[in-house]
């Protein structure tokens, strides 16, 4: 089924052509990446904050997996930290695998380092408080 583009901005337009082009895998990538995204732009309102910091529940890392996966799997394993302090180096660390081909596992060792170091600033931070 084709959608009608003569509604959408050249932005839409544009993003629909180069995901049309994709592979299958890169759609689905692509998908799961502007999810991503999409979470971590939904602000926690202040009332929710919780009183104590949750500990990350470990996810073991499957074989195989994915770097797409490894950052839904740490963002689930680090639910208490906020998606945009995160945006920045896991994006960065996403173009290098994407863009300039560093391995999967090369980058989702980074991205459980990335993770693993804003849990210890923030309960730092806590503590300081």
């Amino acid at each position: 089924m084709l959608l009608p583009t003569q509604n959408l901005s050249d932005e839409k337009r544009k993003l629909l052509k180069l995901y049309s082009a994709l592979s299958e895998q890169d759609k689905l990538s692509l998908l799961a990446f502007a999810e991503f995204l999409l979470q971590r732009s939904v602000p926690d309102a202040e009332e929710n904050k919780p009183t104590q910091l949750p500990e990350p529940k470990p996810i073991p890392r499957p074989e195989g997996e994915s770097v797409v996966g490894a950052i839904k799997r740490l963002s689930e394993s680090y639910h208490m930290l906020e998606r945009s302090a995160l945006l920045t180096e896991t994006s960065s660390l996403m173009t290098a695998h994407v863009m300039h081909g560093r391995s999967a596992a090369e980058v989702i060792d980074e991205l459980e380092a990335l993770f693993k170091r804003h849990y210890e600033e923030l309960v730092s931070t806590l503590r300081e408080q």
